[in-house]
C-alpha cells in the first residue's frame, strides 16, 4: 500500500476499539500523510444557508466554491454535526441520530481518486482491521475510473462492487456548481450469505462508514458538466458507525460514545436497560442522543426560543424530558444529563468545561419553564384522547403548541402511539392565522438588490480598508449596481451599491455599523448612507447627489469624522462594560451580541438573572472612573494562541483568522476585535446605562449611551422633568413627593368613587326586589342592570340574595358602560335551599356568559362571569330564567 505511515499501522497490537481511539487514529493516519489538522467548527456554521452544521465539510464549502483561500493543500477533521430531518428514526433504528460526529478527509486541488480510495482502503483494513471480506464498495453507476481503481489497484472482488445512480452515488452542490461522484464503503455483517445479488439497501445486512466524493465538474445552468482544473477530494467517516462496526454491539446507542448516557437515565428512572421493553428502550436511546446535541448546542451558544436554532434546541430538550417521563422520572434531571455529557465528551471537546455553568443553568431554566406547562398541556391532551377522536385538530394541535410549548412533532409523536394522526392543513392554518396578526413586525427584504451585489462581489479580491489609518483616501471604482443591477454608470438620483479597491470607510461588522460619508469627484457628489461587508468585499451604498459616477472612475472617499467618532467612543465604551460587568456581576459572563451605532450601544451577555440597580450603579461609576483615568488604548496583530495565551478575550463561537487585531485598554480589558477605537479613554466623555431588560432565557441586555450622545439623552431627561414639574406644579427637585402624593389622592378618590358606585348599585338594584318570583319553594330574580361595574353588581345581587331569603337564586347582568357592547358583566348568587337543589352559582353563570362570548365562574353561592358580545346580554338572561325555572320548578 502507498503513503507514509503504513508500517507502523500494520505492526500496531490491536486496532482502535473506543469511539476516542477510532478519532485519534483517524486523525494521526491523515496527519502522517501531509493533512492539516483542523478543529470541529462551531455547530452554529457562518454558511446563511443553513441553520446548523450539518455535514463534515459545512466548514470547507467557501474554499470547494472557490469564495476562499484553503487553509492547506490536504486538511483532516473531526466535525461535530446535527442533523433532525430524521428525527422521528432517533432510537427506532439502529443508527439515526441528532448529534453525530464526521470524521473527514480534505484535498484541495491536491491528491484525488486514486490515492483517496486506496488510504480509505489501508485506513478500513490496516488501522481498523476490517476484514476485505466484510466489505462492499459503491460506485456512480458511469464512474469507470473508481470502478477500475477499486478492482485493479485495490484488488477488490468485482462481485462486490456495486454501481448506483446518481441519487446515491453523485454529489452536488446545488442545481449549479462543484459536483462529482461518490464512491462508499459499507460492512457486511452477513458475509455467508455470498456475493451474488448484494443489495445495499438491506440495513439488516450492510451499513454504510466512509464516503469518498469526488469533486471533479462544474455543472452550468443548461446542465452540461465541464472538468475542473483544480479537482477535491471531500469524504467523511461515521464515528458512531465504526464505533458499532468495531464494538461488535448490535446499534450505535450501544456503543462507550451514547451508552454511558443511557445508563445515567436508567438508573435516574430506576430502570434496567437490558430488561426493557422495545419502547422503553427506545426513549432511553432518544434520551442518549439528545442529551449530546443539547449540551452541544448550548456549548456553541444557542439558546431555546421559538426561532430557528433555538426552536430546535427547544425541541430535542422537551423530547429529553417527556421521554424521561414516559420512564417515570419524576423530578427534573437534564442538569443530570448535562453533566454526564460533559464528562464523556470533554477530553474530545474541552470548551464544553469551559461553559459548563452556561450549559447547566440553561439546561435548568428550560426544564423548568417546560415544567410549569408540561402537566397542563398533557391534561388537555389527555382529555382530547379520552374523546377517542379519529384526528386530533388543527386547532387543538396549535393550542398545545402554543399556549403549552408542545412542539408539533411531539403532539404527532404522541398521536401516533395512540393510533393517531394531527390535522397538519388546520394546524398550519392557525399558524398562519396568527402570522397575519403579527404581520405589523414583518420586515422586508430586498432579494434582487442583495442577490446583485452577490454576483459582483464574487467575482472580486478583498476590498484593502485602510479606515484605521485615514479618513479620506483617493480610490477606483471597481463594481457598480445602480437600482440592483450591475452598471457601468449611475446619474443623479440613482441607488447605487459601489465596490472600491481600497477604501477608508468601516464595513459593518463584529457589532459596529458602518460608516457614513461622501465619494466626491469632478462635479461628482455621492452620498454613502452605509457600509457592509459581503464576504470580504466592502459594499459602499447610497445616492448620486450630482454628476455621474461611470466604472473604473477614480472618487474621493471622506468618511464623516463625527460619525466615526462617536461609534469609536462607542465601541470602546462597549469593550470597558463587558469588562466592569465581569469585575461587578460574574467573572464567566461572556457576550451574546452587541450593536455598536453612532448615537448608541447595545450588549448582551449570557447571565440567568436581571442586574440589580445597585450593581448597574457600581458599572456605571467603574466605567466612567476607567474613562476618567485617560488610559492610551494599544492596539496591535498577532497570531490568536499568542492572543489567547496574553488573555486576550474572545466572543464565543466566532470564528478568527490565524492573526487577529487585539485592542487592550491597559489593566482593564483585551479584546479580539477589528472595529474602530478611540486612542484614550478619555475621548469618550461619559457614560450612561439607560437600560437594563432581558432578551431571551438566560440572556440579558444594557443599552447604554457614551460620549456626546449622554449629553442629548440628559437634555431629553431634563426636559421630561421639567415638563412633568410644571404639570405637576413642583420644582424639579419635588417631583417625587408631589407625585407620590397625587397618587395617594388618586386612590382615595378612586375609593370614594368605587364606594359611591356600590352605593348606586344597592340602590338600583333594591327596586328590582319587587320583579322577583315564586318557583317552587324558590324565589327567582333575572334582570338586567346597566351602568354598573362588576363588585357593584356582585354587591347588589349578594345583597338582593339576602334580602329574598335561603331559596333565592339572583342572576344579574349587565353593560358597566351602557354604549360600550363589548364588555359585559354578570353575576349570580344563590341561596343554600338552591345550592341543595343542585344549581351552583359558579358553574351556572359560567354557562351564561358563554352565550355572550366569554366565560367565569366562582363559589356554589355567589360567583361573576364576564363576556364581550353585549348585544346577546338579553337573550342569555332569558335563557338563564327558563334554566333555573326547569331547575328548580
Amino acid at each position: 500500500m502507498p503513503g507514509s505511515g503504513f508500517s507502523r499501522f500494520a505492526m500496531a497490537a490491536a486496532a482502535p476499539r473506543t469511539g476516542a481511539e477510532i478519532r485519534a487514529a483517524f486523525l494521526d493516519f491523515y496527519e502522517q500523510r501531509g493533512h492539516q489538522p483542523m478543529a470541529s467548527a462551531s455547530l452554529v456554521p457562518e454558511d446563511p444557508t443553513v441553520l446548523l452544521t450539518i455535514a463534515g465539510m459545512l466548514p470547507f464549502k467557501p474554499v470547494f466554491l472557490g469564495q476562499q483561500q484553503r487553509p492547506a493543500p490536504r486538511a483532516t477533521s473531526s466535525q461535530k454535526c446535527i442533523r433532525t430531518n430524521d428525527i422521528e428514526n432517533v432510537g427506532r433504528t439502529a443508527r439515526h441520530h441528532t448529534f453525530f460526529e464526521m470524521l473527514g478527509n480534505f484535498s484541495f486541488g491536491d491528491y484525488f481518486k486514486e490515492q483517496a480510495i486506496q488510504w480509505a482502503w489501508e485506513l478500513s483494513t490496516v488501522v481498523f482491521g476490517l476484514s476485505p471480506n466484510n466489505l462492499v464498495v459503491s460506485v456512480f453507476r458511469e464512474d469507470d475510473e473508481a470502478e477500475a481503481i477499486w478492482r485493479d489497484v485495490v484488488g477488490v472482488n468485482p462481485k462486490r462492487i456495486i454501481r448506483m445512480d446518481e441519487a446515491d452515488n453523485f454529489w452536488a452542490s446545488g442545481p449549479t456548481g462543484p459536483c462529482g461522484p461518490c464512491s462508499e464503503i459499507y460492512y457486511d455483517f452477513k458475509p455467508e450469505l455470498g456475493d451474488d445479488g448484494i443489495d445495499l439497501e438491506d440495513d439488516s445486512r450492510f451499513i454504510e462508514f466512509y464516503n469518498l466524493v469526488f469533486m471533479q465538474y462544474n455543472r452550468d445552468a443548461e446542465g452540461t458538466l465541464t472538468p475542473l482544473a483544480a479537482r477535491n477530494i471531500d469524504t467523511g467517516m461515521g464515528l458512531e458507525r465504526m464505533a458499532q462496526i468495531l464494538q461488535g454491539v448490535p446499534n450505535n446507542y450501544e456503543t462507550d460514545l451514547i451508552y454511558p448516557l443511557i445508563t445515567t437515565a436508567a438508573a435516574l428512572a430506576g430502570v434496567d436497560y437490558r430488561l426493557l421493553d422495545e419502547k422503553g428502550k427506545t426513549s432511553l436511546k432518544v434520551i442518549g442522543d439528545h442529551s449530546r446535541a443539547i449540551t452541544q448546542l448550548i456549548c456553541d451558544g444557542v439558546t431555546a426560543s421559538n426561532l430557528g436554532r433555538g426552536y430546535i434546541l427547544r425541541r430535542l430538550l422537551r423530547r429529553v424530558v417527556r421521554h424521561g417521563r414516559l420512564l417515570g422520572i419524576d423530578k427534573p434531571f437534564l442538569t443530570a444529563m448535562g453533566e454526564a455529557s460533559i464528562t464523556l465528551m470533554q477530553d474530545a471537546y474541552p470548551q464544553l468545561v469551559a461553559r459548563r455553568e452556561v450549559i447547566l443553568a440553561e439546561l435548568q431554566r428550560e426544564e423548568a419553564r417546560f415544567l410549569e406547562t408540561l402537566e397542563r398541556g398533557e391534561k388537555l391532551l389527555a382529555e382530547v384522547l379520552a374523546a377517542q377522536p379519529r384526528q386530533i385538530s388543527g386547532e387543538q394541535a396549535f393550542e398545545l403548541y402554543d399556549t403549552y410549548g408542545f412542539p408539533l412533532e411531539l403532539t404527532e409523536e404522541i398521536a401516533e402511539e395512540h393510533g393517531l394522526t394531527v390535522d397538519l392543513a388546520g394546524f398550519e392554518a392557525a399558524m398562519e392565522a396568527q402570522r397575519q396578526r403579527a404581520k405589523a413586525a414583518a420586515v422586508s427584504i430586498d432579494l434582487t438588490l442583495q442577490g446583485a451585489i452577490d454576483q459582483v462581489a464574487a467575482d472580486l479580491e478583498a476590498t484593502q480598508f485602510r479606515g484605521y489609518e485615514l479618513l479620506e483616501q483617493s480610490s477606483c471604482v471597481l463594481a457598480l449596481v445602480v437600482n440592483g443591477e450591475p452598471a457601468e454608470q449611475a446619474v443623479a438620483g440613482d441607488a447605487v451599491q459601489v465596490v472600491l479597491d481600497t477604501t477608508p470607510f468601516y464595513g459593518e461588522g463584529g457589532g459596529q455599523v458602518g460608516d457614513r460619508g461622501l465619494l466626491t469627484g469632478d462635479g461628482l457628489i455621492v452620498a454613502i448612507e452605509a457600509v457592509s461587508r459581503n464576504r470580504s468585499v466592502f459594499v459602499h451604498s447610497g445616492r448620486v447627489e450630482r454628476g455621474s459616477l461611470a466604472l473604473g472612475a477614480v472618487v474621493h472617499g471622506q468618511v464623516d469624522r463625527s460619525c466615526r467618532r462617536r461609534a469609536q467612543a462607542n465601541h470602546t465604551a462597549t469593550h470597558l462594560l463587558q469588562a466592569a460587568l465581569k469585575q461587578v456581576v460574574d467573572p464567566g459572563i461572556g457576550q451574546a451580541g452587541s450593536l455598536v451605532d453612532f448615537d448608541r450601544l447595545r450588549f448582551d451577555f449570557h447571565c440567568p438573572r436581571a442586574v440589580t440597580a445597585e450593581e448597574l450603579a457600581q458599572i456605571e461609576t467603574l466605567i466612567n472612573g476607567w474613562i476618567s483615568e485617560a488610559h492610551a488604548l494599544e492596539v496591535a496583530e498577532m497570531a490568536i494562541e499568542q492572543a489567547k495565551a496574553a488573555g486576550a478575550v474572545a466572543m464565543f463561537g466566532e470564528k478568527y483568522a490565524d492573526v487577529v487585531r487585539v485592542v487592550d485598554v491597559p489593566g482593564v480589558s483585551m479584546e479580539l476585535c477589528g472595529g474602530t477605537h478611540v486612542a484614550n479613554t478619555a475621548e469618550i466623555g461619559l457614560f450612561k446605562i439607560v437600560a437594563e431588560s432581558g432578551v431571551a432565557a438566560g440572556i440579558r441586555r444594557i443599552e447604554a449611551v457614551a460620549g456626546p450622545a449622554v449629553l442629548a439623552y440628559l437634555n431629553e431627561r431634563d426636559a421630561v422633568v421639567r415638563q412633568l414639574g410644571d404639570r405637576v406644579k413642583a420644582q424639579p427637585g419635588e417631583n417625587v413627593e408631589r407625585v407620590a402624593q397625587l397618587q395617594e389622592e388618586l386612590k382615595a378618590s378612586q375609593k370614594a368613587l368605587a364606594a359611591a358606585r356600590e352605593q348606586l348599585a344597592l340602590a338600583k338594584s333594591a327596586a328590582l326586589a319587587a320583579q322577583a318570583e315564586a318557583c317552587g319553594r324558590s324565589t327567582l330574580l333575572v334582570a338586567r342592570l346597566d351602568g354598573v361595574e362588576g363588585a357593584g353588581l356582585q354587591s347588589a345581587a349578594a345583597g338582593l340574595a339576602e334580602q329574598l331569603g335561603e331559596g333565592a337564586a339572583v342572576v344579574l347582568g349587565g353593560l358597566p358602560d351602557g354604549a360600550d357592547l363589548s364588555k359585559v358583566v354578570l353575576v349570580a348568587a344563590f341561596g343554600p335551599a338552591v345550592i341543595a337543589a343542585g344549581p351552583k352559582a359558579g358553574a351556572f353563570i359560567g354557562t351564561v356568559a358563554k352565550a355572550c362570548g366569554g366565560g367565569g365562574g366562582g363559589r356554589p353561592n355567589l360567583a361573576q362571569a364576564g363576556g364581550r358580545d353585549g348585544a346577546a346580554l338579553d337573550g342569555a338572561l332569558a335563557q338563564a330564567r327558563a334554566d333555573l325555572q326547569a331547575a328548580l320548578g
